[in-house]
């Protein structure tokens, strides 16, 4: 069993045939065809299923991907850090973040970071912790910062707490309910749901409902942060978000926090990564340069 094989079966799967495969590494397809084979045979079985419209993992053939991700980012990985100890700044770092982890640490740790690793080339996803599981079991993503997931600490990840977080509710700018105090006075506004700031439609009634209000009329539903804000910033529609998304520079002159006597939880920050992980000293760096610009709370 060879390192380029574990390249080869991996590239197939992610482009879905040998010819798109082959182009990416820039081999011909009969040496990669040859490569599979060897491969198949030497595992006892077979890792695709050759369709009409290219190839797709068998049960096997997932299994050793999953394998063999996580090997190819743990080589990967081995290169960077041994350059990056001689002193290269280059290397990459991948890093799942959330909307709100974004906003509230992005702009006093990007600048930092560059400083040090200017040639290195950061690739920030975003995410939370459920859509990144998989990128961060295979070694992929290094580690994300976010909401705590609802439920405990996965099996195979540390976790590190950053900040206590708060939920605020969220209108345009000139909204006519600018004035409200409390969620009491905006029983008439219609809302804004998601499902990326962990507040879903049953959350969000469940909250009216510990106050003894009415549900409330639930008009618009994203799927990504970019969708809420645009949602809340042309509409009448009201929002409950984590604070950095009423505090943020961008999107001050847009948005604006209503009801401020209604101070609301929202899932802890961390930082989660794979169990047993070492870092390279870049994106150690970076998760350094996170914890340094967590936002102080009076």
């Amino acid at each position: 069993m060879r390192l380029n094989q574990f390249r080869d079966i991996a590239a197939i799967a992610e482009h879905g045939s040998l010819r798109a495969a082959a182009r990416h590494l820039g081999l011909a397809q009969p040496a990669l065809t040859r490569s599979v084979h060897e491969l198949e045979h030497e595992l006892g079985g077979a890792l695709f299923e050759r369709r009409a419209r290219g190839m797709a993992l068998t049960p096997l053939g997932a299994a050793f991907v999953r394998r063999a991700r996580t090997i190819l980012s743990d080589v990967q990985r081995a290169r960077d850090e041994a350059a990056q100890l001689q002193g290269a700044g280059t290397g990459s770092v991948v890093v799942g973040m959330s909307a709100a982890s974004h906003m509230a640490l992005i702009p006093k740790a990007l600048p930092r970071f560059r400083l040090r690793y200017p040639h290195a080339n950061l690739h920030l996803i975003e995410g939370v912790f459920p859509t990144l599981e998989a990128g961060l079991r295979d070694g992929y993503v290094d580690f994300y910062v976010g909401p705590r997931p609802d439920v405990s600490v996965p099996a195979g990840f540390v976790e590190e707490k950053l900040f206590d977080n708060t939920r605020v509710v969220v209108s345009r700018v000139g909204h006519p309910l600018s004035g409200a105090a409390t969620l009491a006075d905006l029983t008439e506004a219609e809302w804004v749901t998601t499902s990326i700031t962990h507040l879903d439609s049953g959350e969000l009634n469940a909250l009216f409902r510990e106050r003894n209000l009415p549900s409330p009329r639930l008009s618009i539903k994203t799927q990504s942060a970019l969708s809420m804000i645009m949602a809340i910033a042309y509409s009448d529609a009201l929002g409950v978000l984590p604070v950095q998304f009423a505090e943020f520079a961008l999107t001050t002159g847009t948005l604006m926090r209503i009801a401020p006597q209604e101070i609301l939880p929202a899932p802890t920050i961390v930082i989660m990564r794979r169990q047993g992980l070492t870092l390279t000293p870049a994106a150690d760096w970076f998760a350094e340069c996170v914890r340094l610009a967590i936002p102080s709370r009076k």
